[in-house]
């Protein structure tokens, strides 16, 4: 296999490696379409495979792709039995969370695939939670006797982001599962686009990496893991990688194509002039509700479901003054979750980089608020959004219907209910100040001649809010929000200025 040495960007992050079972490759070949992109604004789902798209890439190959990868936590039904492991004190204790509430989220993330369960859970104290057992000899003989006392366990789910499965399975003779393999199984189980779908095989290299290096280790045992393979100089193990590196440049190519078509998105919203909001939050802290009820977007059907969005999908608003805005939906945010994970999806999340307004939602009614904010707002800051965004979040307290005697508890924060449609109106005007504010928009008033073609490129240019007509005259006063490169265009056309 020939290997590119022009790795794409986000996705150069070493050598990794795969399963032994394996079928060949072959170097992906990809069609180019650009066209002249004229539609209205609306719906525009940035993964989403319609004939549209300006790269395409054959469906068959990433299905390919997808379906090769193995899944991590295995196929079909599950019984689960959750270990949390509860950090006295050190760098690795969480301050600003319980080990209870820690646990519901356990429990939330194994609800939310079809036909798991959970059996039994237990929180368990440890002050050694960097050793590969993570508990002391007493702590882990008491659990695993506990594990091999509870009938019907099909696995364990320990609640820490990465973990080492082999030490504990043979311990508990049950397959074992770590945050980030149940998180990933879960983007696995909602992958629906092409990029959600490269975006998860993507990030389950890591994994298979490590299962590779277990099952040469055991190979190795048996003496054939080092052996070199029908003469060609090569072990088993680097076969294995080389192929492995074919397909995650493979990914990697196939989603620098999708990168570029994002961009070319982005270049003809900003050509267009349309102001972007993205819509960010933990997950489950009704992103998706909000923006159905922003925009009026019937095909928007929200979920109850943690990570029920992995794709960025743009849904066209009003605000008060008729201003037309994009609103951005992103991938949610979870506590602990893998950085490998959201590299996997960084270029999903550019759009936000280049949005000119954040609205964050933070699900009031849920106890671990606070942390899950600070947690958004890491993410956030990790991301690199620059400054001038940072600065201007507008913070949104959704799910006021579910507290009793809701009182704010920041300034500054909104208070909404986006199921009952409380605060939306405030909420709109809100985001209508900050947007005039960060895109430079002016609000004019401009005299208009009725027999030209200064009403109709107003209207097309720019937002109209109001029209005083003085027939006698053949003219018009005319109330705008424009930009000033707008205006700019409209000044050199039509050699009009300002009215005071």
């Amino acid at each position: 296999y020939r290997t590119s040495k022009d790795p794409v960007h986000y996705c150069n992050r070493g050598l990794t490696s795969i399963p032994l079972q394996h079928r060949g490759f072959s170097l992906s070949t990809y069609k180019q379409k650009i066209r002249d992109d004229n539609h209205t604004p609306g719906q525009e789902s940035l993964g989403k495979e319609d004939e549209e798209e300006d790269y395409y890439i054959d469906d068959s190959e990433i299905d390919e792709l997808f379906q090769h990868q193995m899944p991590m936590v295995g196929e079909g039904d599950h019984r689960i039995f959750i270990v949390h492991p509860d950090v006295k004190w050190g760098s690795r204790k969480q301050y600003l969370t319980t080990a209870n509430l820690m646990m519901e989220e356990a429990v939330g993330l194994v609800n939310t695939l079809q036909n798991w369960s959970v059996i039994d859970k237990v929180i368990l104290s440890t002050k050694t939670p960097e050793k590969k057992m993570i508990f002391g000899k007493g702590n882990f003989q008491t659990l695993t006797e506990r594990i091999r006392g509870t009938p019907g366990i099909t696995a364990v789910f320990v609640n820490v982001e990465r973990l080492s499965p082999k030490e504990f399975e043979e311990a508990w003779r049950v397959k074992v599962f770590d945050r980030y393999s149940v998180v990933l199984h879960i983007f696995r189980c909602n992958a629906r686009t092409k990029e959600a779908k490269l975006q998860v095989s993507l990030a389950e290299i890591p994994m298979l990496r490590s299962r590779l290096r277990n099952e040469v280790a055991n190979l190795d045992q048996q003496g054939g893991g080092s052996r070199c393979i029908m003469g060609s100089g090569e072990t088993l193990m680097e076969v294995q990688q080389r192929v492995l590196q074919e397909r995650k440049l493979k990914i990697c190519s196939a989603l620098e194509h999708l990168r570029r078509k994002r961009h070319l998105l982005r270049s003809q919203r900003k050509h267009r002039d349309f102001p972007i909001v993205s819509v960010m939050g933990y997950t489950n802290c009704g992103k998706t509700t909000l923006i159905k009820a922003l925009t009026g977007d019937a095909a928007l059907q929200p979920r109850d479901q943690l990570f029920a969005t992995l794709d960025v999908t743009v849904h066209a608003g009003t605000l008060p003054s008729h201003m037309t805005v994009l609103y951005v939906d992103t991938i949610g945010f979870l506590s602990q979750l893998p950085h490998q994970l959201i590299d996997s999806f960084s270029a999903t999340l550019e759009d936000v980089i280049h949005s000119d307004l954040i609205v964050h939602v933070r699900d009031i009614s849920h106890p671990e608020t606070v942390n899950q904010k600070e947690n958004v707002l890491n993410v956030l800051r990790n991301l690199q959004i620059p400054d001038r965004l940072l600065s201007s979040i507008v913070e949104v307290h959704n799910k006021i219907d579910l507290v009793d005697s809701y009182e704010p508890s920041e300034p500054n924060s909104l208070p909404i209910s986006a199921l009952r449609g409380q605060g939306l109106e405030e909420l709109k005007i809100v985001v209508e100040e900050a947007i005039v504010k960060s895109t430079g928009k002016q609000v004019l008033t401009l005299p208009v001649d009725l027999s030209s073609s200064q009403l109709s490129w107003l209207y097309k240019e720019a937002t109209v809010q109001e029209v005083d007509v003085n027939p006698d005259e053949g003219s018009a006063v005319v109330k705008v929000i424009i930009s000033a490169a707008a205006y700019g265009r409209y000044r050199k056309m039509f050699e009009l200025g300002l009215v005071s």
